[in-house]
Protein backbone atom coordinates (compact mmCIF):
# COMPACT_ATOMS: atom_id res chain seq x y z
CA UNK A 1 0.00 0.00 0.00
CA UNK A 2 1.44 3.56 -1.06
CA UNK A 3 1.35 5.90 2.15
CA UNK A 4 -1.20 8.49 1.12
CA UNK A 5 1.27 11.68 2.59
CA UNK A 6 4.62 10.78 0.91
CA UNK A 7 2.09 10.11 -2.34
CA UNK A 8 0.78 13.54 -2.18
CA UNK A 9 4.52 14.96 -2.12
CA UNK A 10 4.89 12.59 -5.30
CA UNK A 11 1.90 14.11 -7.37
CA UNK A 12 2.77 17.84 -6.33
CA UNK A 13 6.53 16.98 -7.18
CA UNK A 14 5.03 15.56 -10.97
CA UNK A 15 2.65 18.17 -11.22
CA UNK A 16 5.17 20.84 -10.85
CA UNK A 17 7.57 19.58 -12.93
CA UNK A 18 5.29 19.01 -15.76
CA UNK A 19 2.56 21.33 -16.90
CA UNK A 20 2.78 23.91 -14.16
CA UNK A 21 6.82 23.79 -14.79
CA UNK A 22 6.47 24.04 -18.34
CA UNK A 23 7.71 20.76 -18.82
CA UNK A 24 9.50 19.39 -22.15
CA UNK A 25 6.11 17.29 -23.93
CA UNK A 26 7.04 14.18 -24.93
CA UNK A 27 6.64 12.23 -27.84
CA UNK A 28 2.35 11.59 -28.34
CA UNK A 29 1.61 8.22 -26.45
CA UNK A 30 -1.83 8.33 -28.13
CA UNK A 31 -2.75 10.17 -31.73
CA UNK A 32 -3.68 13.97 -30.60
CA UNK A 33 -2.34 13.68 -27.74
CA UNK A 34 -0.09 16.08 -26.04
CA UNK A 35 2.52 14.65 -23.27
CA UNK A 36 4.61 15.33 -20.57
CA UNK A 37 6.06 13.00 -18.15
CA UNK A 38 8.17 13.34 -15.21
CA UNK A 39 10.33 10.59 -13.53
CA UNK A 40 12.37 10.43 -10.36
CA UNK A 41 13.40 6.97 -8.28
CA UNK A 42 11.01 4.52 -8.61
CA UNK A 43 8.46 6.71 -9.34
CA UNK A 44 7.03 7.74 -12.96
CA UNK A 45 4.32 10.03 -14.00
CA UNK A 46 2.31 11.00 -17.03
CA UNK A 47 -0.11 13.68 -18.24
CA UNK A 48 -1.98 13.04 -21.29
CA UNK A 49 -4.65 15.46 -22.98
CA UNK A 50 -6.41 16.13 -25.89
CA UNK A 51 -7.49 19.84 -27.08
CA UNK A 52 -6.86 23.41 -26.33
CA UNK A 53 -9.14 25.40 -25.46
CA UNK A 54 -11.62 22.63 -24.24
CA UNK A 55 -9.58 19.83 -23.22
CA UNK A 56 -9.94 16.68 -21.48
CA UNK A 57 -6.82 14.53 -19.95
CA UNK A 58 -5.55 11.72 -17.52
CA UNK A 59 -2.36 11.77 -14.87
CA UNK A 60 -1.51 8.86 -14.33
CA UNK A 61 1.35 7.83 -11.58
CA UNK A 62 3.40 4.60 -11.53
CA UNK A 63 5.31 2.97 -8.86
CA UNK A 64 8.22 0.29 -9.66
CA UNK A 65 6.33 0.00 -12.85
CA UNK A 66 2.92 -0.43 -11.23
CA UNK A 67 0.23 2.18 -12.00
CA UNK A 68 -0.71 3.27 -8.40
CA UNK A 69 -2.67 6.57 -8.44
CA UNK A 70 -4.80 8.48 -11.70
CA UNK A 71 -6.71 11.39 -12.31
CA UNK A 72 -8.98 12.13 -14.98
CA UNK A 73 -9.90 16.14 -15.83
CA UNK A 74 -11.82 17.87 -18.48
CA UNK A 75 -11.60 21.71 -18.74
CA UNK A 76 -13.31 24.59 -21.29
CA UNK A 77 -14.24 28.13 -21.44
CA UNK A 78 -17.61 28.97 -20.76
CA UNK A 79 -17.22 32.88 -21.96
CA UNK A 80 -14.44 33.61 -24.99
CA UNK A 81 -15.76 37.48 -24.25
CA UNK A 82 -14.09 37.23 -20.91
CA UNK A 83 -10.98 35.07 -20.94
CA UNK A 84 -9.07 33.25 -23.52
CA UNK A 85 -7.05 29.80 -23.60
CA UNK A 86 -3.42 31.48 -23.70
CA UNK A 87 -4.53 33.91 -20.27
CA UNK A 88 -6.43 30.85 -18.81
CA UNK A 89 -3.20 28.84 -19.18
CA UNK A 90 -0.98 31.55 -17.79
CA UNK A 91 -4.31 32.13 -14.88
CA UNK A 92 -3.87 28.40 -13.92
CA UNK A 93 0.41 28.00 -14.47
CA UNK A 94 0.65 30.53 -11.85
CA UNK A 95 -2.09 29.55 -9.47
CA UNK A 96 -0.81 26.40 -9.31
CA UNK A 97 2.83 27.19 -9.05
CA UNK A 98 1.69 28.94 -5.97
CA UNK A 99 -0.34 26.43 -4.49
CA UNK A 100 2.88 23.69 -5.03
CA UNK A 101 5.58 25.48 -4.08
CA UNK A 102 4.32 28.05 -1.06
CA UNK A 103 1.31 24.82 0.39
CA UNK A 104 3.30 21.66 -1.10
CA UNK A 105 -0.17 20.22 -1.91
CA UNK A 106 -2.30 19.72 -4.59
CA UNK A 107 -5.81 19.35 -3.19
CA UNK A 108 -7.60 21.11 -0.50
CA UNK A 109 -9.15 23.97 -1.62
CA UNK A 110 -7.12 27.27 -3.01
CA UNK A 111 -7.96 30.98 -4.31
CA UNK A 112 -5.27 33.14 -6.15
CA UNK A 113 -5.91 36.17 -7.86
CA UNK A 114 -4.22 37.49 -10.96
CA UNK A 115 -4.01 40.12 -13.58
CA UNK A 116 -7.10 37.65 -15.80
CA UNK A 117 -9.15 36.50 -13.39
CA UNK A 118 -9.39 34.52 -9.50
CA UNK A 119 -8.75 31.27 -9.50
CA UNK A 120 -10.94 29.10 -7.11
CA UNK A 121 -10.34 25.48 -6.72
CA UNK A 122 -12.80 23.47 -4.46
CA UNK A 123 -12.77 19.71 -3.80
CA UNK A 124 -13.40 16.99 -1.58
CA UNK A 125 -11.38 14.03 -0.27
CA UNK A 126 -7.28 13.20 -0.07
CA UNK A 127 -5.27 11.50 -2.95
CA UNK A 128 -6.80 8.05 -2.08
CA UNK A 129 -10.37 9.25 -3.53
CA UNK A 130 -10.92 13.13 -4.39
CA UNK A 131 -13.26 15.42 -7.15
CA UNK A 132 -12.87 18.80 -7.14
CA UNK A 133 -13.16 21.89 -10.00
CA UNK A 134 -11.38 24.79 -10.83
CA UNK A 135 -12.94 27.69 -12.05
CA UNK A 136 -11.82 31.34 -13.42
CA UNK A 137 -13.37 34.57 -12.33
CA UNK A 138 -13.50 37.39 -14.48
CA UNK A 139 -15.51 40.51 -13.84
CA UNK A 140 -17.76 38.63 -11.16
CA UNK A 141 -18.72 35.91 -13.74
CA UNK A 142 -16.98 32.65 -14.43
CA UNK A 143 -15.20 31.94 -17.02
CA UNK A 144 -13.32 29.03 -17.50
CA UNK A 145 -14.46 25.75 -15.47
CA UNK A 146 -12.41 22.61 -15.23
CA UNK A 147 -13.79 19.23 -13.55
CA UNK A 148 -11.67 16.38 -12.34
CA UNK A 149 -11.64 13.34 -10.37
CA UNK A 150 -9.12 10.42 -9.17
CA UNK A 151 -7.44 8.29 -6.43
CA UNK A 152 -5.69 5.56 -5.68
CA UNK A 153 -5.61 2.22 -8.49
CA UNK A 154 -6.38 -0.96 -6.59
CA UNK A 155 -5.37 -4.36 -8.06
Amino acid sequence: MVDIEHLNGVIVQAKQASYVGDGRPILSSRPGSHDLAWQAGDWRYLDSYFGGTDFIGQEVIWHLGKPVWAMNYYGYVLRPDLIDAQRAGQTIKSALSSLYTHHQRFLGGFEWHGPHGAYIDTNSGDAARFSGRETISVEGQTAYALDYCGGLIKP
